[in-house]
């Protein structure tokens, strides 16, 4: 199956300023998600300015920004402006705040104030059905579950994302994310399960071309990449005869 055959949206992950103005012209992309992380990576200074940039450059699909304050009255405050940015803007609520308190009071109440949310940073389904719950009145929004970093711990995150997809079919307003993919294959893994959307970073992105690719040809290109990376080192070894020792 190619891409373009999916049902799974693509979201690009990132705060390269440069890259969400390339990616908005794929057809492929079908929102943008960031988070304060990616964008201090980036070397983002200012939040506000740098968001309005983003939706004027991409203004007919769904940007999730996240809040970043622990207090919860701050929290409410940073997702009411957030959310006054433009039509297409998804707030982005931790599940917790920093001290492990849950948000979903926070949540239910956001979503009696039409703010559309991405909550996020989930781990277990506890948490999914608690913030689905929470999320029952309210607008289209997204619950995004970090599958990738579940792998991290050693945990197949598959049969955990195809149960949240379950608890979530009783709440059609609202769409599960697969967030921290790790490799591409977990885009049709994602898809194979009837999760909604895949986060994907701008490292993997650039890998789009390989699916489907020739294995033939992968491997010999391969082979190719070593033997031309050592000649390039130019590495060399001696070539001792070959003796026969004698007792």
């Amino acid at each position: 199956m190619q891409l373009g055959e999916m049902n799974v949206k693509i979201f690009a992950d990132g705060a390269d300023l440069n890259s969400i103005i390339e990616l908005q012209k794929n057809p492929l992309i079908k929102g943008f998600t960031t988070n304060p992380t990616l964008m201090r990576k980036a070397g983002v200074q200012d939040y506000a300015g740098f968001a309005r940039v983003v939706l004027k450059a991409v203004p007919d699909l769904p940007v999730s920004f996240e809040v970043f304050a622990d207090e919860f009255d701050l929290m409410e405050e940073q997702a009411l402006e957030i959310s006054s940015w433009g039509q297409q803007v998804i707030v982005k609520i931790p599940v917790t705040n920093t001290k492990g308190d849950s948000t979903g009071p926070l949540i239910r109440k956001l979503a009696g104030t039409n703010v559309r949310m991405n909550v996020t940073a989930l781990m277990t389904l506890d948490q999914v059905k608690n913030v689905a719950d929470n999320l029952a009145d309210a607008l289209p929004s997204y619950i995004s579950v970090f599958a990738g970093r579940i792998a991290d711990t050693g945990r197949d995150p598959v049969p955990m994302m195809a149960e949240a997809v379950r608890i979530l079919a009783k709440y059609p307003h609202l769409e599960l994310i697969w967030a921290s993919p790790r490799e591409l294959l977990n885009i049709f893994q994602a898809d194979a399960i009837g999760c909604q959307v895949i986060t994907v970073t701008n490292d993997l992105l650039k890998k789009l071309s390989l699916v489907g690719k020739c294995l033939d040809e992968y491997s010999l290109e391969t082979v190719r990449m070593f033997y031309n990376d050592a000649m390039t080192a130019e590495y060399k070894l001696a070539s001792p005869k070959c003796a026969v020792s004698s007792f």
